[in-house]
């Protein structure tokens, strides 16, 4: 990762994140932004309940995340038998972490900005815990995505209205939830351009179960779950015996029995983020082979510029933030059978055009430069809050600069 190097000084106004995701899953948004963040800012990540069986009182784990000192993520254990009840739920995640707060991280974490991905979490914590601000960032539409429960939509607009900012990382999102909060700002993905360029140096070397497979190689990285187009999957390996097709990440929310099976097809699991440039390095051409459902339909893949910035060709359905953002660079595909001569043309002809624009657009959009205008937002909240006024350019860093010294 690219560090940032500023020369403010270090702030005293703590982050506490209610996520969806575990720190430890796949390595996306929340994790980009809050392990930046946390170079300035102490973060406390508070992931969603495990549900454990048989008779337990809830409790709470937590531990530093590794390589991010000032980063501590907080795991909380529920009995799966009372976990319907979810006032009690909302209470008791409410008692855990003002234990928390109260006990091993007293005075680590007054006074914090509350930042949630998780709008089931709005009850137990928004206004409870003496916050300065809230912050709800909007990575997906939840509401759509398979075994969502049904409270999320009433609890997503009430966190809408309580927040001081939102960020969204679609267009669409944007446009869907500005409706609701004046203060909304939409921040697509960002890439960490010097890792994936990692797929373009000759001293890369592609692991075994990658280079073991003929070429040509089409592939993919990603959340295995309900977003995917099994169904084009499995054309892509009938079309053309000679390509084989790997599929990279966990399996979440479908049964591994129901991926199509073919001989070269591969799904081969997860794989460490550190990992992903040397697997790219094997790939002819990078998949996104989304369903067109309600799951896909405000995605913002973030896997589009970390395929951009390994300097190959790119084929995707045809989801509408992908249309939007990354039309000139991205292959669009709206059926299964355009995905396939799409795929196959890229095969015979490489796109150098397209490649060398995808390149320019990751370089463009590094995490860092997001979190930063993030964090500025985050100070033009803080500042209005308590009365300061903030600004932006030269001036805006001076404001920044006294808000963090003196709250």
């Amino acid at each position: 990762m690219s560090l940032r190097k500023k020369n403010t000084v270090q702030s005293n106004v703590p982050i506490i994140v209610y996520s969806h995701l575990r720190w430890e899953g796949v390595w996306q948004r929340p994790q980009q932004f809050l392990s930046r963040l946390s170079q300035q800012h102490r973060v406390l990540f508070v992931e969603g309940p495990f549900l454990v069986e048989g008779p337990c009182e809830p409790t709470f784990e937590l531990r530093q995340a590794d390589s991010y000192p000032n980063v501590t993520v907080m795991q909380s254990f529920f009995p799966a038998s009372k976990f319907e009840d979810g006032q009690w739920v909302d209470e008791q995640r409410l008692v855990l972490l003002q234990q928390a707060l109260n006990g091993p991280l007293s005075g680590r974490f007054d006074r914090p900005v509350q930042w949630f991905y998780d709008p089931m979490a709005v009850v137990s914590f928004a206004g409870k815990i003496r916050e300065r601000a809230i912050v709800y960032d909007c990575m997906d539409q939840l509401s759509q995505f398979k075994f969502a429960p049904p409270e999320i939509v009433v609890r997503e607009l009430k966190l809408l209205k309580q927040a001081d900012i939102v960020f969204t990382g679609g267009r669409k999102l944007w446009e869907a939830k500005s409706r609701h909060n004046s203060n909304c700002h939409f921040y697509g993905c960002g890439v960490e351009i010097e890792h994936f360029s990692k797929a373009r140096l000759p001293e890369t070397l592609v692991p075994q179960d990658a280079a073991s497979l003929k070429r040509p190689l089409l592939g993919y990285f990603g959340v295995v779950d309900e977003r995917l187009d099994y169904d084009l999957c499995s054309r892509l390996a009938t079309e053309n015996p000679e390509w084989n097709v790997a599929m990279i990440g966990p399996v979440v929310k479908v049964s591994p029995d129901s991926l199509p099976r073919h001989p070269n097809l591969h799904w081969l699991g997860r794989r460490n983020y550190s990992e992903l440039p040397a697997y790219s390095k094997a790939f002819d051409i990078c998949l996104m082979p989304f369903a067109l459902n309600e799951a896909t339909e405000y995605i913002n893949p973030t896997k589009a510029l970390e395929y951009m910035a390994t300097g190959k060709q790119i084929v995707s359905s045809a989801v509408p933030d992908v249309v939007g953002n990354f039309g000139d660079v991205v292959k669009i595909a709206r059926s299964h059978s355009e995905f396939v001569s799409l795929t196959r043309d890229a095969v015979e002809n490489v796109d150098h055009l397209a490649v060398a624009r995808g390149l320019k657009m990751a370089e463009e959009n590094g995490w860092d430069c997001i979190v930063e205008k993030l964090e500025q937002h985050l100070c033009d909240v803080l500042a209005k809050k308590t009365g300061r006024r903030s600004g932006t350019g030269s001036r805006a860093g001076k404001n920044k600069r006294e808000l963090i010294a003196t709250e």
